[in-house]
């Protein structure tokens, strides 16, 4: 190979990483389904308390999909999955998850999208 072949091989390349980077940041940037409604819960002061390693935690989020990033959520686990945060402790956290809403009441599990909507009055798009 010449190098000037080398050369526009290696610009193809980056040209390449480089077109592949920006559909990826544009596709990471499109709004989830429930971008709404999980700002909706935020607004309304409904706090998700959770843990790493739970997987009833896990299958909550995935229940939001590409919006768990806007979610109202506190880890309670401590790095090493031994231990509790002091703000999860003061919340008396005993089970995840725990969802806490602005009047006081909790409940604990796996809970359905349209229950969290009935408990904030926020709307679940269709």
């Amino acid at each position: 190979m010449t190098g000037k072949t080398i050369m526009w091989s290696v610009v193809g390349v980056i040209v390449l990483i480089f077109g592949m980077y920006m559909i990826k940041a544009k596709t990471d940037a499109t709004p989830g389904k429930l971008d709404s409604f999980a700002q909706c819960l935020k607004d309304k002061g409904a706090v998700f308390y959770g843990a790493f390693w739970c997987p009833h935690c896990q299958n909550q989020k995935a229940m939001f999909g590409k919006s768990v990033t806007l979610l109202p959520y506190v880890e309670c686990s401590t790095p090493d999955g031994k231990g509790q945060f002091p703000v999860c402790k003061e919340k008396n956290i005993e089970g995840y998850p725990t969802w806490i809403f602005a009047d006081g009441s909790r409940l604990t599990g796996e809970v359905a999208l349209e229950i969290l909507a009935e408990k904030t009055g926020c709307t679940l798009p269709q």
